[in-house]
């Protein structure tokens, strides 16, 4: 088997994150070719796909007899860059042992530490017995649009690991997210005259005052890696001039949602809601969109195999036993779970810092999880690999 090229996965993440990916409005497709070239020069079988212009999954391929499918994952686009920056977010920079620039550890430096991993494996054939997927996708950072679309083809996957930073360790469950977007109707008039219109922005008061109480009432539902269900308002508008009553204004809606949670159910729970404010207030109110987000939550059983099998490569490579835990936010995690793999979400870096001006990942993290990726895989397609339960 060829070893880890420290020099290689450093140079590529350096050519990755001087792509610039920032979504909105994504533009994944010349990164998309980078990754493509570094896949076929490993004999894979590579396929661009467009989902949107300008917008490309790179989904590879390498068959290597029969045994289970096992996938790795992670996205090509980045945050927006932002101000506060010390030096060009799109130029890597290495201080201290530590590599800075946008999407150095969120998700290129897991992304490259995963080609990585997939060239020891491909170049080692004879240690294991199985195919071998890297599916890395457009837009996971707005309403993972890449990952959706890849699971409509109906891949049949059986395990997988989602890059994602995590500090080398293992994370087996996400939260989800809905955002409806309420509507208040009221009936304009002069403002002078306020009684001869309805205001809306008034009329949304028991609205308001039913989005606190629901998200009181469901934070009791709870999650021992997650954390709780939340409801909150993240934006507002309405009215159109100084001196007019406001004849509509509209909600955000932020719905964190836990696994166990159906999105189905959780939309009629907020629908009731909007149908209980609209009585009380006396006017019309809607959910007029659902905006789209990356999707709802997931887990994978902490006792299954590969949990264990992540958790003792983690073990090994960092040198220290190390809790497996969950995610507030989302990612792509739920997408391939929807298809039937069971997996874990890990990767370098910190999540504290991955959306932050100086973004950063740690040289030796990003070594490390390179061998992390590859042991987790090498075991799942050997005789040591999980069973399905």
């Amino acid at each position: 088997m060829s070893g880890l090229d420290e020099t290689r996965l450093i140079t590529t993440l350096d050519r990755l994150v001087s792509i610039n990916t920032e979504n909105p409005p994504g533009r994944e497709t010349e990164a998309a070719q980078l990754i493509l070239s570094e896949l076929q020069s490993m004999g894979c079988r590579v396929d661009a796909v467009d989902i949107l212009p300008g917008r490309t999954n790179v989904i590879a391929v390498f068959e290597n007899g029969p045994g289970p499918v096992f996938a790795f994952n992670t996205h090509i686009d980045v945050v927006p860059a932002g101000d506060g920056w010390t030096t060009d977010p799109f130029r890597l920079r290495e201080s201290n042992g530590q590599l800075f620039g946008r999407g150095s550890c969120d998700a290129k430096g897991p992304l490259v530490a995963m080609l990585e991993a997939m060239r020891m494996m491909i170049s080692a054939p004879e240690n294991w017995s199985g195919t071998l997927i890297g599916a890395f996708v457009a837009d996971e950072e707005a309403a993972s649009l890449g990952a959706k679309a890849y699971v409509k083809t109906m891949p049949h996957i059986d395990y997988c690991a989602i890059g994602e930073p995590t500090s080398c360790t293992t994370v087996t469950a996400h939260k989800g997210s809905m955002r409806p977007l309420v509507r208040v109707r009221g009936r304009t008039a002069h403002s002078g005259m306020p009684d001869s219109g309805v205001n809306a922005i008034l009329k949304a008061a028991p609205l308001l005052r039913l989005i606190e109480a629901h998200h009181d009432e469901i934070r009791s539902r709870q999650h021992n890696l997650v954390g709780s269900a939340s409801l909150t308002v993240t934006r507002s508008s309405g009215g159109h001039a100084d001196n007019v009553v406001p004849e509509n204004c509209e909600f955000l809606l932020d719905r964190r949602m836990i696994p166990g949670e159906r999105e189905d159910q959780v939309r009629d729970e907020i629908e009731a809601l909007v149908a209980d404010a609209a009585r009380e207030s006396g006017t019309e109110m809607e959910v007029v969109e659902y905006r789209a987000t990356t999707g709802g939550a997931t887990e994978t059983a902490p006792d299954h195999p590969i949990v264990g099998i992540a958790q003792t490569a983690c073990h090994h490579h960092n040198g220290v036993a190390t809790p497996i835990s969950g995610f507030s936010g989302g990612c792509d995690l739920v997408h391939f779970r929807a298809v039937g793999a069971q997996g874990i979400v890990l990767g370098p870096g910190s999540l504290e810092v991955a959306h932050q001006p100086d973004e950063f990942v740690p040289v030796g993290e990003l070594i490390r999880s390179a061998h992390i990726y590859h042991d987790i895989a090498h075991e799942t397609l050997t005789g040591n690999e999980p069973k399905p339960q």
